[in-house]
Protein backbone atom coordinates (compact mmCIF):
# COMPACT_ATOMS: atom_id res chain seq x y z
CA UNK A 1 0.00 0.00 0.00
CA UNK A 2 3.17 2.00 0.74
CA UNK A 3 4.44 1.88 -2.50
CA UNK A 4 1.54 2.20 -4.16
CA UNK A 5 0.76 6.32 -2.43
CA UNK A 6 4.62 6.74 -3.28
CA UNK A 7 3.97 6.39 -7.02
CA UNK A 8 1.36 8.86 -7.28
CA UNK A 9 2.30 11.79 -8.96
CA UNK A 10 1.44 15.33 -8.07
CA UNK A 11 -1.13 15.89 -10.28
CA UNK A 12 -3.39 12.52 -8.56
CA UNK A 13 -3.12 14.00 -5.36
CA UNK A 14 -4.41 17.12 -7.03
CA UNK A 15 -7.73 15.05 -8.59
CA UNK A 16 -7.76 13.73 -5.68
CA UNK A 17 -8.36 16.37 -3.48
CA UNK A 18 -10.56 18.17 -5.58
CA UNK A 19 -12.76 14.73 -5.75
CA UNK A 20 -12.69 15.43 -1.73
CA UNK A 21 -13.65 18.65 -2.14
CA UNK A 22 -16.30 18.35 -3.86
CA UNK A 23 -18.03 15.36 -1.68
CA UNK A 24 -17.09 17.77 1.08
CA UNK A 25 -19.16 20.53 -0.60
CA UNK A 26 -22.02 18.71 -1.16
CA UNK A 27 -22.14 16.73 2.69
CA UNK A 28 -22.05 20.49 3.37
CA UNK A 29 -24.33 21.59 1.11
CA UNK A 30 -26.62 18.67 2.66
CA UNK A 31 -25.94 19.65 6.53
CA UNK A 32 -26.16 23.15 6.36
CA UNK A 33 -28.27 24.73 3.34
CA UNK A 34 -30.90 21.61 3.66
CA UNK A 35 -31.14 20.75 6.89
CA UNK A 36 -31.78 17.52 6.64
CA UNK A 37 -31.46 14.77 9.44
CA UNK A 38 -29.72 11.69 8.79
CA UNK A 39 -31.33 8.68 10.17
CA UNK A 40 -28.88 6.02 9.01
CA UNK A 41 -29.90 3.98 12.29
CA UNK A 42 -33.35 2.90 10.23
CA UNK A 43 -31.54 1.64 6.79
CA UNK A 44 -30.90 -2.05 8.50
CA UNK A 45 -34.40 -2.42 9.50
CA UNK A 46 -35.33 -2.23 5.34
CA UNK A 47 -32.76 -4.17 4.32
CA UNK A 48 -33.30 -7.27 7.09
CA UNK A 49 -36.36 -7.38 9.68
CA UNK A 50 -36.89 -9.58 13.08
CA UNK A 51 -40.21 -10.93 13.28
CA UNK A 52 -41.43 -10.51 16.73
CA UNK A 53 -44.27 -12.73 15.96
CA UNK A 54 -42.88 -15.66 14.14
CA UNK A 55 -39.58 -15.68 15.57
CA UNK A 56 -37.58 -15.29 12.62
CA UNK A 57 -35.33 -12.98 10.20
CA UNK A 58 -37.18 -11.84 7.09
CA UNK A 59 -35.89 -9.72 4.07
CA UNK A 60 -37.39 -6.29 3.90
CA UNK A 61 -38.04 -3.88 0.89
CA UNK A 62 -34.37 -3.15 0.19
CA UNK A 63 -32.88 -6.59 0.31
CA UNK A 64 -36.52 -8.00 -1.56
CA UNK A 65 -35.71 -5.42 -4.51
CA UNK A 66 -31.73 -6.71 -4.24
CA UNK A 67 -32.95 -10.64 -5.05
CA UNK A 68 -35.31 -9.59 -8.03
CA UNK A 69 -32.66 -7.34 -9.17
CA UNK A 70 -30.23 -10.56 -9.22
CA UNK A 71 -33.21 -12.66 -10.81
CA UNK A 72 -34.32 -10.70 -13.18
CA UNK A 73 -30.50 -10.26 -14.54
CA UNK A 74 -30.13 -13.52 -14.43
CA UNK A 75 -32.77 -14.65 -16.06
CA UNK A 76 -32.77 -11.59 -18.74
CA UNK A 77 -29.03 -12.23 -19.32
CA UNK A 78 -29.30 -15.69 -20.70
CA UNK A 79 -32.22 -14.98 -23.15
CA UNK A 80 -30.16 -12.03 -24.42
CA UNK A 81 -27.35 -14.33 -24.87
CA UNK A 82 -29.50 -16.68 -26.62
CA UNK A 83 -31.41 -14.05 -28.72
CA UNK A 84 -28.42 -11.87 -29.30
CA UNK A 85 -26.33 -15.12 -30.74
CA UNK A 86 -29.31 -15.93 -33.13
CA UNK A 87 -29.45 -12.22 -34.19
CA UNK A 88 -25.38 -12.34 -34.63
CA UNK A 89 -25.32 -15.76 -36.59
CA UNK A 90 -28.32 -13.94 -38.60
CA UNK A 91 -26.14 -10.63 -39.68
CA UNK A 92 -23.72 -13.25 -40.94
CA UNK A 93 -26.05 -14.93 -42.87
CA UNK A 94 -25.58 -14.97 -46.52
CA UNK A 95 -29.15 -14.57 -47.40
CA UNK A 96 -29.95 -10.57 -47.84
CA UNK A 97 -33.61 -10.40 -46.77
CA UNK A 98 -32.20 -12.76 -43.02
CA UNK A 99 -28.96 -10.15 -42.70
CA UNK A 100 -31.12 -6.79 -43.42
CA UNK A 101 -34.11 -8.18 -40.70
CA UNK A 102 -31.53 -8.99 -37.81
CA UNK A 103 -29.55 -5.17 -38.75
CA UNK A 104 -33.02 -3.40 -38.77
CA UNK A 105 -33.79 -4.89 -35.66
CA UNK A 106 -30.30 -4.24 -33.86
CA UNK A 107 -29.98 -0.75 -35.10
CA UNK A 108 -33.24 0.24 -34.16
CA UNK A 109 -32.96 -0.75 -30.88
CA UNK A 110 -29.03 0.43 -30.52
CA UNK A 111 -30.52 4.17 -31.40
CA UNK A 112 -33.48 4.77 -29.71
CA UNK A 113 -33.72 5.56 -25.77
CA UNK A 114 -34.07 2.59 -23.69
CA UNK A 115 -36.85 3.92 -21.30
CA UNK A 116 -38.89 4.31 -25.33
CA UNK A 117 -37.76 0.73 -26.16
CA UNK A 118 -38.66 -0.38 -22.37
CA UNK A 119 -42.54 1.38 -22.91
CA UNK A 120 -42.72 -0.81 -26.34
CA UNK A 121 -41.93 -4.00 -25.52
CA UNK A 122 -43.97 -3.80 -22.64
CA UNK A 123 -47.52 -2.98 -23.85
CA UNK A 124 -46.87 -4.38 -27.29
CA UNK A 125 -45.31 -7.66 -26.44
CA UNK A 126 -44.74 -8.51 -23.08
CA UNK A 127 -48.26 -8.06 -21.85
CA UNK A 128 -49.85 -9.25 -24.62
CA UNK A 129 -47.56 -12.35 -24.35
CA UNK A 130 -48.44 -12.70 -20.75
CA UNK A 131 -52.42 -12.32 -21.25
CA UNK A 132 -51.96 -15.01 -24.88
CA UNK A 133 -50.12 -17.81 -22.49
CA UNK A 134 -52.61 -16.56 -19.40
CA UNK A 135 -49.47 -16.88 -16.96
CA UNK A 136 -51.26 -14.36 -14.27
CA UNK A 137 -53.96 -17.29 -13.45
CA UNK A 138 -51.57 -20.09 -13.24
CA UNK A 139 -49.19 -17.81 -11.19
CA UNK A 140 -52.23 -17.20 -8.83
CA UNK A 141 -53.12 -20.82 -8.58
CA UNK A 142 -48.95 -22.35 -7.84
CA UNK A 143 -49.04 -19.36 -5.29
CA UNK A 144 -52.16 -20.73 -3.54
CA UNK A 145 -50.56 -24.36 -3.82
CA UNK A 146 -48.99 -26.20 -0.57
CA UNK A 147 -45.99 -27.47 -2.74
CA UNK A 148 -44.65 -23.63 -4.50
CA UNK A 149 -41.40 -23.27 -2.41
CA UNK A 150 -39.33 -24.26 -5.46
CA UNK A 151 -40.97 -21.95 -7.55
CA UNK A 152 -40.26 -19.17 -4.83
CA UNK A 153 -36.86 -20.03 -4.66
CA UNK A 154 -36.09 -19.30 -8.06
CA UNK A 155 -38.73 -16.67 -8.85
CA UNK A 156 -39.94 -15.41 -5.60
CA UNK A 157 -43.41 -14.48 -5.11
CA UNK A 158 -45.60 -15.92 -7.23
CA UNK A 159 -48.17 -13.78 -7.30
CA UNK A 160 -45.84 -10.61 -9.01
CA UNK A 161 -44.56 -13.76 -11.48
CA UNK A 162 -45.98 -12.08 -14.31
CA UNK A 163 -44.18 -8.50 -13.75
CA UNK A 164 -40.93 -10.70 -12.82
CA UNK A 165 -41.31 -12.49 -16.97
CA UNK A 166 -42.57 -8.93 -17.80
CA UNK A 167 -39.46 -7.08 -17.16
CA UNK A 168 -37.13 -10.64 -17.51
CA UNK A 169 -38.71 -10.24 -21.54
CA UNK A 170 -38.50 -6.37 -21.87
CA UNK A 171 -34.39 -5.90 -20.79
CA UNK A 172 -33.50 -9.91 -22.73
CA UNK A 173 -35.27 -8.31 -26.12
CA UNK A 174 -33.21 -4.66 -25.33
CA UNK A 175 -30.08 -6.03 -24.44
CA UNK A 176 -30.17 -9.03 -27.32
CA UNK A 177 -29.67 -6.03 -29.74
CA UNK A 178 -26.43 -5.07 -27.71
CA UNK A 179 -25.36 -8.99 -27.53
CA UNK A 180 -26.10 -9.25 -31.30
CA UNK A 181 -23.53 -6.84 -32.19
CA UNK A 182 -20.55 -8.09 -30.03
CA UNK A 183 -21.44 -11.86 -31.54
CA UNK A 184 -21.54 -10.43 -34.93
CA UNK A 185 -17.96 -9.13 -33.85
CA UNK A 186 -16.79 -12.21 -32.86
CA UNK A 187 -17.90 -14.22 -35.33
CA UNK A 188 -16.53 -11.73 -38.82
CA UNK A 189 -13.03 -11.94 -36.29
CA UNK A 190 -12.69 -15.24 -37.57
CA UNK A 191 -10.00 -15.44 -40.38
CA UNK A 192 -11.07 -16.11 -43.74
CA UNK A 193 -8.49 -18.69 -44.22
CA UNK A 194 -9.57 -21.33 -41.55
CA UNK A 195 -13.70 -21.07 -43.18
CA UNK A 196 -11.64 -21.77 -46.80
CA UNK A 197 -10.04 -25.10 -44.60
CA UNK A 198 -13.35 -26.08 -43.89
CA UNK A 199 -15.03 -25.35 -47.23
CA UNK A 200 -12.04 -27.54 -48.59
CA UNK A 201 -12.49 -30.58 -46.62
CA UNK A 202 -15.97 -30.42 -47.39
CA UNK A 203 -18.11 -29.27 -44.40
CA UNK A 204 -21.26 -27.27 -45.15
CA UNK A 205 -21.47 -23.99 -43.85
CA UNK A 206 -23.79 -25.00 -40.45
CA UNK A 207 -21.40 -27.37 -39.91
CA UNK A 208 -18.16 -24.56 -40.80
CA UNK A 209 -19.85 -22.47 -37.94
CA UNK A 210 -20.52 -25.25 -35.73
CA UNK A 211 -17.27 -26.65 -35.33
CA UNK A 212 -15.22 -23.92 -36.99
CA UNK A 213 -15.99 -20.11 -36.14
CA UNK A 214 -18.47 -20.77 -33.35
CA UNK A 215 -15.83 -22.44 -30.63
CA UNK A 216 -13.03 -19.65 -31.58
CA UNK A 217 -15.81 -16.82 -31.30
CA UNK A 218 -16.99 -17.88 -28.00
CA UNK A 219 -13.21 -16.80 -26.29
CA UNK A 220 -13.37 -13.51 -27.77
CA UNK A 221 -16.63 -12.22 -27.25
CA UNK A 222 -16.34 -13.62 -23.74
CA UNK A 223 -14.70 -10.18 -22.28
CA UNK A 224 -17.37 -7.88 -24.01
CA UNK A 225 -20.29 -10.21 -23.23
CA UNK A 226 -19.40 -9.99 -19.34
CA UNK A 227 -19.38 -6.41 -19.13
CA UNK A 228 -22.41 -6.29 -21.04
CA UNK A 229 -23.74 -8.30 -18.44
CA UNK A 230 -22.61 -6.36 -15.87
CA UNK A 231 -24.45 -3.04 -17.93
CA UNK A 232 -27.95 -5.51 -17.93
CA UNK A 233 -27.56 -5.02 -14.23
CA UNK A 234 -27.76 -1.42 -14.10
CA UNK A 235 -29.68 -0.87 -16.85
CA UNK A 236 -32.80 -3.43 -14.33
CA UNK A 237 -32.99 -0.21 -13.32
CA UNK A 238 -35.48 1.05 -15.69
CA UNK A 239 -37.98 -1.45 -15.78
CA UNK A 240 -38.65 0.07 -12.62
CA UNK A 241 -41.34 2.01 -14.40
CA UNK A 242 -43.51 -0.38 -15.33
CA UNK A 243 -43.76 -1.50 -11.90
CA UNK A 244 -41.53 -4.48 -11.60
CA UNK A 245 -40.57 -4.69 -8.10
CA UNK A 246 -36.87 -4.65 -8.30
CA UNK A 247 -33.87 -2.82 -6.14
CA UNK A 248 -34.92 0.71 -7.55
CA UNK A 249 -38.56 0.49 -7.29
CA UNK A 250 -38.36 -0.37 -3.54
CA UNK A 251 -35.85 2.19 -3.30
CA UNK A 252 -39.32 4.56 -4.81
CA UNK A 253 -41.40 3.02 -1.88
CA UNK A 254 -39.15 3.40 0.75
CA UNK A 255 -38.51 6.80 -0.47
CA UNK A 256 -42.37 8.00 -0.39
CA UNK A 257 -43.23 5.75 2.51
CA UNK A 258 -40.26 7.38 5.27
CA UNK A 259 -38.75 10.40 3.57
CA UNK A 260 -35.85 8.39 3.80
CA UNK A 261 -34.14 10.41 1.02
CA UNK A 262 -30.27 10.31 1.13
CA UNK A 263 -29.57 7.30 3.07
CA UNK A 264 -32.06 5.39 0.86
CA UNK A 265 -30.48 6.12 -2.05
CA UNK A 266 -27.37 5.51 -1.39
CA UNK A 267 -27.71 2.28 0.24
CA UNK A 268 -28.77 1.46 -3.06
CA UNK A 269 -26.08 2.84 -5.17
CA UNK A 270 -24.28 0.95 -2.73
CA UNK A 271 -25.79 -2.53 -3.69
CA UNK A 272 -25.12 -1.80 -7.12
CA UNK A 273 -21.96 -0.88 -6.75
CA UNK A 274 -21.05 -3.94 -4.92
CA UNK A 275 -21.98 -6.25 -7.23
CA UNK A 276 -20.74 -4.32 -10.25
CA UNK A 277 -17.86 -4.11 -9.15
CA UNK A 278 -17.43 -7.33 -7.74
CA UNK A 279 -18.62 -9.23 -10.78
CA UNK A 280 -15.55 -7.35 -12.96
CA UNK A 281 -13.37 -8.32 -10.54
CA UNK A 282 -14.40 -11.60 -11.11
CA UNK A 283 -14.29 -11.31 -14.92
CA UNK A 284 -10.91 -9.67 -15.01
CA UNK A 285 -9.44 -13.06 -12.75
CA UNK A 286 -11.34 -15.05 -15.38
CA UNK A 287 -10.46 -13.21 -18.50
CA UNK A 288 -6.51 -13.29 -16.92
CA UNK A 289 -6.95 -17.01 -16.49
CA UNK A 290 -8.65 -17.88 -19.88
CA UNK A 291 -5.58 -15.74 -21.96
Amino acid sequence: MLKRLRKLHWLDWLVLAVVVAFFGYIWWKIEGSLNYTWRWHLIPNYILRYHTGREEWFANLLLQGLITTIRISIYASILAVILGTILGIARCAKNLTVRMLARTYLEVLRNIPPVVVIFIFFFFLSQQLIEALNIENWAREIAKSENRGVWEFFFGDMRRFPSLISGVIVLALFESAFVGEIVRAGIQSIENGQREAARSIGMSRYQEMRYIVLPQAVSRVLPPLANQFITLIKDSAIISLISVQELTFKTVELVASTRLIFEAWITTAAFYFVICFGLSMLFRKLENRTS
